[in-house]
Parts: C-alpha cells; sequence; structure tokens
C-alpha cells in the first residue's frame, strides 16, 4: 500500500501528460485499425460468425498492448509484468478455465463449421438463427425476436441439428381421428389440407396411420417444402386440416374413457 501511496504522489503533470496522450492516441489508432480489420473481413470469404471472433480477439490483443505501452510511460517495469503474468498464467487458466474453453470451443465452432450466420440450428433444445460466433458465445435468434447466448463450450458439447443445409425440409403434422371414420377418408382429407402453394409436388404428399391408441387412432401427414415456407406451410396445412375434417365428418378426438355398467 506505501509503494502504491509513493507512487502516486511521484506523479507530477510532466509525467502524467504523455501517459494521457499515449492512451489517447492508442485508442484512436486500435479504433483505426478495428475499422480496417473490418472492411478487411467484410471483403473476404470468411463468414459472420467468422468474422465475428476474429474482431473480436484483434479488438482484445490491441487493447493489451496498449495497456502495456501506457504502463512503460508511467514508468512501470513492464518485463517484469510480462515476466510476473506469465508466472502467474497457470493460476489465471485454472479461474477462467471455463472462460478458456468457450475461446476454444469458438475456434473448434468456426474450424468444423457445424453452422453459419444465418443458418437455422437447435442446439441444446434451443432453436433458432445463428447471428455470430463471438469469442466466448454463440447468439441465436429466435423466431419470437429473442437474442439467446449459448457457451461456446456447450454448444461444441450438445447435439447440433443444422436446419438450413438441404434446399428443402419436410414437414410433420401428427392428429388423431375417431375410430368411427373410416381410414381412407382421414386420409384424403389430411392430402386435401396439404394443398398448399409452397408444398412441393415431388416427393408427393403422403398421410398414413402411425398408431391405434386407446381413443383415437394416430395419423401423420408428411410433405416437403423450401427452407424459408417451412413455418408458413406447417401453419396453413394445420389450420386447413381443422376445416377439412369438418366437411368430410370427421371427428378430432381429444382422450376420454368409455365405461360399460352391466345390469
Amino acid at each position: 500500500m506505501e509503494k502504491i501511496i509513493a507512487f502516486l504522489t511521484s506523479l507530477t503533470l510532466e509525467t502524467i501528460i504523455p501517459v494521457i496522450i499515449t492512451a489517447l492516441v492508442g485508442v484512436v489508432i486500435i479504433r483505426a485499425i478495428l475499422k480496417l480489420v473490418d472492411r478487411t473481413l467484410s471483403r473476404s470469404k470468411l463468414d459472420r460468425a467468422a468474422t465475428g471472433l476474429l474482431k473480436s480477439l484483434a479488438k482484445v490483443v490491441l487493447y493489451v498492448l496498449l495497456a502495456l505501452m501506457v504502463a512503460d510511460r508511467m514508468g512501470v517495469d513492464v518485463t517484469g509484468v510480462v515476466a510476473l503474468a506469465s508466472v502467474a498464467s497457470l493460476a489465471v487458466s485454472l479461474a477462467l478455465q471455463d472462460a478458456l474453453s468457450n475461446v476454444i470451443g469458438g475456434f473448434t465452432l468456426l474450424t468444423n463449421k457445424p453452422f453459419k450466420a444465418g443458418d437455422y440450428v437447435e442446439i441444446a433444445g434451443q432453436g433458432g438463427t445463428v447471428q455470430s460466433i463471438d469469442i466466448a458465445y454463440t447468439k441465436l435468434s429466435t423466431p419470437d425476436n429473442k437474442l439467446i447466448f449459448l457457451p461456446n463450450a456447450s454448444v461444441v458439447a450438445s447435439q447440433i441439428v443444422n436446419y438450413s443445409t438441404a434446399v428443402n425440409r419436410r414437414v410433420d403434422i401428427t392428429v388423431t381421428a375417431s375410430y368411427d371414420a373410416p381410414i381412407e377418408t382421414v386420409k384424403q382429407a389430411l392430402l386435401r389440407a396439404a394443398d398448399q402453394p409452397q408444398v412441393l409436388a415431388d416427393p408427393a404428399p403422403f398421410a398414413g396411420v402411425t398408431n391405434y391408441g386407446d381413443s383415437a387412432i394416430e395419423y401423420v401427414l408428411r410433405f416437403w417444402v423450401g427452407n424459408a415456407d417451412y413455418w408458413d406451410a406447417k401453419f396453413a396445412a394445420t389450420e386447413a386440416i381443422s376445416r377439412e375434417f369438418a366437411a368430410s365428418g370427421v371427428e378430432m378426438t381429444f382422450p376420454h374413457l368409455n365405461v360399460h355398467l352391466d345390469k
């Protein structure tokens, strides 16, 4: 504590001004370098997720170098600081192992490329569009406009489902109908519900029985659409099923129990 007080009292206007000038000029230069890096990366073939991570790393490195320069201008023995940092690196790495795992996870994601910015993915039960892969987190934007930050380490360790790798995507809609309704009538009603402008003709839509339940028969309707049309087609077909069932006299059942009493 005494050394810190002695150091602060030894500061004069002649020593403070160069330090302030160094810090201000350094910040201006760093901002200029980051803009140059940003322009360079935007012209490269790297995807948006990779550029976000690289820019974050460049920013950290540049500000660490500026801090060392400012410390040197203040008369601090930078060589001793670097040596002390190397000695303390093991302790820091143990204390920050989660953060370091996230950084390593970010590099792993950029190397293996299970997804890129703009892809719609599902990671650890969270679904959304990839916004970026930063130094510690992967950002997902959900359909209801929520921004989810997932640690890169957990992303690497989780099962990743990428819905954007293929051009087309299959829609599966499961419904139940009464045992009283003929199976063929139900299947035809489901196929009519799939007659939507976004639905592809090849492969053709399919409807079939998947299970005989306690109080209803379970059916599935499957059809293919382009990735961009997935939600619109699914919502439209789901609503159309109710109309087609009503028009065909098909009862859409709910769980119930029939009790027979013998006299």
